[in-house]
């Protein structure tokens, strides 16, 4: 997914870097991804860990995170399950459809009028195989991972859904094809987890704390309120032009809540080894952060010059460069 924020490109350097400050092997080592997204940086150690706790307070992460992290084992008839949605006659009408295909009449061009239509039909069977007890939750999620996936491939969109285009783009006029979200096998279990970060760090405890935060004002539950929408196939009334739904928002979108929220989950963390990526155009400045992560034991800064994330052209030339210092805050926190 072209995902705001997403560590796919700077996947080696975090490993490397997060490598050389635990040092030796990270076998017996508990890895938190507190702020998973898409879980590229928990899926990166995975196999190399003890175990994996991953967390977001976002649906379509959540359900990502139970495929990709949380499922670890090979799933049985996992091909079987995917052509037979690939095969489902198309439903005539379904929330996806109606809300957000220009056929419907609703205004809204997220989908052409069939992917739209293979949306719904796909996500209500999935739904059935499950409230029958055809599929377990393993399975739940790998379908519906792959639902998302896939949608996320043929929407009209500037890569985030905080609006629609007025036509479709290449990419949106292809037909949709349901394609397996397959995950990395491992010999250990894992656990993901939908919470508020600042609530859930009172919860646990591990060896590696990774903290990927918002930087900005952008809220994500707004940016990707469709796949969350996917995700939970509720019934709710879709509101304005783009028909968003209520969506969570993090204190960590706002300049006057991020500090003290920062702080409170630097204390609060019961982990020996806490690394933070941000930018140097985030809410919280370098000396910030620098404050207060010195506060609580050994301070180091690791500096990558980063390609910036595009959703579209017009985006693209609000900026003066193409590029952005990606900052990975490092703290040996005292007392471990």
């Amino acid at each position: 997914m072209n995902y705001i924020g997403s560590k796919y490109k700077l996947s080696a350097f975090l490993e490397d870097e997060i490598r050389a400050a635990v040092g030796g092997s990270l076998s017996d080592k508990v890895f938190c991804d507190m702020f998973a997204g898409t879980g590229v940086v928990g899926r990166i150690f995975k196999q190399h860990v003890k175990s994996v706790i991953s967390n977001d307070i976002e649906d379509y992460s959540y359900v990502l995170n139970k495929n990709y992290i949380q499922n670890y084992a090979q799933l049985q008839d996992n091909e079987s399950y995917i052509k037979e949605l690939n095969e489902l006659l198309l439903r005539e009408d379904g929330f996806i459809y109606n809300h957000y295909c220009l056929g419907s009449g609703s205004g809204r061009q997220y989908f052409s009028d069939e992917n739209g239509k293979k949306i719904d039909t796909i996500r209500l069977k999935i739904e059935e195989l499950k409230r029958s007890k055809k599929i377990d939750d393993n399975m739940y999620y790998f379908l519906l991972a792959s639902l998302i996936e896939s949608a996320d491939k043929v929407a009209n969109t500037a890569s985030m859904y905080a609006a629609f285009l007025k036509t479709l783009k290449k990419p949106a006029q292809r037909k949709l094809v349901l394609e397996p979200a397959y995950f990395e096998q491992s010999h250990n279990g894992h656990v993901v987890y939908q919470e508020d970060s600042n609530s859930l760090i009172k919860k646990i405890k591990g060896d590696i704390l990774y903290l990927d935060p918002p930087y900005n004002h952008r809220q994500y539950g707004a940016n990707y309120h469709i796949l969350n929408t996917i995700a939970l196939y509720d019934e709710f009334v879709p509101k304005g032009k783009t028909g968003i739904r209520v969506y969570n928002r993090s204190m960590y979108c706002k300049k006057n809540r991020a500090i003290k929220s920062f702080e409170e989950l630097i204390r609060d963390a019961n982990f020996k080894y806490i690394f933070l990526s941000y930018n140097n155009e985030g809410i919280m400045s370098r000396d910030e952060v620098k404050s207060i992560m010195s506060k609580y034991g050994k301070y180091d800064l690791k500096i990558k010059e980063h390609k910036r994330f595009k959703a579209s052209n017009a985006l693209s030339k609000k900026h003066k460069t193409d590029s952005t210092d990606e900052y990975l805050h490092i703290l040996q926190k005292d007392g471990f």
